[in-house]
């Protein structure tokens, strides 16, 4: 399995590699929207996106929506990893196309249940 985060902040991004790492799949990453789709279209072989909501240059709804128009990205499973708390960002995020939405801060226990409830493996 290939994860791709997409976060600004380098400290969460180990993080979450940390929880990637010990599931054994392989890690990409990126600090904005735009480097996160350039990934997605480079490797094509991403099975699941951990998206921040926040971010500089384009943040993750935008990134989100860009990739929902796109049949061949539009399958990929997008978790929101993000400080946004509101429910109408929530809800708006799940009807843009996210399958899961966990908010920061977070253990490595829950990221990885969300990771793999994403992915359809639920533990």
């Amino acid at each position: 399995m290939n994860v791709l985060s997409v976060d600004d902040s380098p400290t969460v991004r180990h993080f979450i590699k940390s929880a990637v790492d010990l599931l054994g799949y392989s890690f990409y990453e990126a600090g904005d929207g735009v480097k996160g789709i350039e990934i997605v279209q480079n490797t094509r072989e991403i099975d699941l996106i951990l998206l921040d909501w926040n971010m500089p240059v384009m943040n993750g709804l935008t990134m989100l929506k860009e990739l929902k128009k796109h049949s061949e990205y539009k399958k990929i499973p997008v978790t929101m990893v993000t400080t946004e708390t509101e429910r109408c960002k929530m809800i708006t995020a799940i009807e843009e196309g996210a399958k899961n939405y966990i908010v920061k801060p977070f253990t490595q226990e829950e990221l990885i249940s969300k990771m793999m409830d994403s992915l359809g493996l639920g533990i």
